[in-house]
């Protein structure tokens, strides 16, 4: 197996084992608190808060680039199998398949309990990984959130980091540094972007106008990644046993129905594979959204779609890797 390929199923290695071990001090943590730093910083400093937003957006990320920057070439002025070390471990903390797949996993396994306790458990399952409100929730409200927000987070837990990490990888050899440093750089680089629009891409008073830099550039970088998921779910339903066949459908009529323009790719993909409906209405800090429906509504939700969600996730996951793994090939 080729160097970058080996240190690549490294990283991988790693977070299917370990995951997100809550005592480390994980690299987003540190870049949310950079971000709650400059938010600080420029809001004091300009009225213009369009221009604070751009100028923390710029802030984080620079800081982010220029931290991992230093810690590989420190890396590297010890040892490089130190400094490939530290590009293998960077990459492993911006991959969250293990946590992803954990999590849903935690609200399946919480619907087992019958009657009312099994409800209220996986009511405060769910609420551990989505934000819309969930004390109102019946069952079939908790597999709907927990299969969404599995479908929606691929993209930018898994396949959005990846795709970064493999082009930073190709990217690297126009720098002189090894593909795994330019991999780490760009998956940090990428991950530091969407804690931003996490953190400050809501659409409310406070961020609207600030946040504007913060979504946008997100909804950038996550454009390709987004309908790469989509397409390799719909391919990976296949290999399943799945309606892989409705799932193109459905991807590609209603991919768009979002109102975000890369969230309904993924949904609409596992959607069609299921043969349920995703989307409909939810409550968000005490009020109603209602978003467009993606799918068809042939069947109710049931408990084990969640682990079927899984499944197609991860697989899909690995065939957006092998893709862009080719792709590596052919450019190199």
């Amino acid at each position: 197996m080729p160097v970058f390929e080996l240190q690549l199923f490294t990283a991988l290695t790693l977070d299917h084992f370990f995951g997100d071990p809550r005592w480390f001090p994980h690299p987003v943590r540190i870049i949310g608190w950079f971000c709650v730093r400059f938010e600080s910083l420029f809001r004091k400093l300009f009225v213009n808060m369009r221009g604070a937003g751009i100028l923390t957006v710029l802030a984080v990320v620079v800081t982010t680039l220029s931290l991992v920057a230093l810690l590989l070439l420190t890396g590297q002025c010890i040892s490089p199998l130190v400094a490939d070390g530290l590009g293998i471990f960077l990459l492993y903390t911006s991959i969250a398949a293990h946590d992803l797949v954990s999590h849903s996993r935690e609200v399946f396994d919480a619907l087992q309990t019958e009657g009312e306790a099994g409800l209220q458990a996986g009511r405060k399952a769910v609420a551990m990984i989505v934000g819309r409100d969930t004390a109102t929730l019946d069952r079939a409200g908790v597999i709907r959130a927990t299969v969404e927000t599995v479908a929606e987070n691929m993209v930018d837990g898994i396949c959005a980091p990846l795709f970064f990490a493999i082009t930073g990888a190709m990217a690297g050899s126009f720098f002189d540094c090894s593909p795994v440093a330019g991999a780490a750089m760009a998956a940090l680089g990428y991950k530091a972007v969407n804690t931003m629009d996490s953190m400050f891409g809501y659409k409310n008073e406070r961020y609207l106008v600030f946040g504007w830099a913060a979504a946008r550039l997100d909804d950038v970088c996550n454009f390709i990644p987004a309908r790469l998921s989509g397409i390799f779910l719909a391919a990976a339903s296949s290999f399943l046993g799945l309606d892989w066949k409705h799932s193109f459908l459905i991807f590609f009529r209603d991919r768009l129905c979002h109102a975000s323009p890369n969230s309904g790719h993924s949904e609409a993909a596992v959607a069609g594979a299921l043969g349920v409906q995703l989307g409909g209405a939810s409550n968000y800090f005490g009020s109603l959204v209602v978003k467009p429906t993606m799918g068809d509504n042939t069947r109710d939700l049931v408990d084990t779609d969640i682990l079927t969600t899984n499944r197609l996730t991860l697989t899909g996951s690995a065939l957006v890797v092998l893709f862009l793994l080719l792709c590596r090939r052919l450019f190199l």
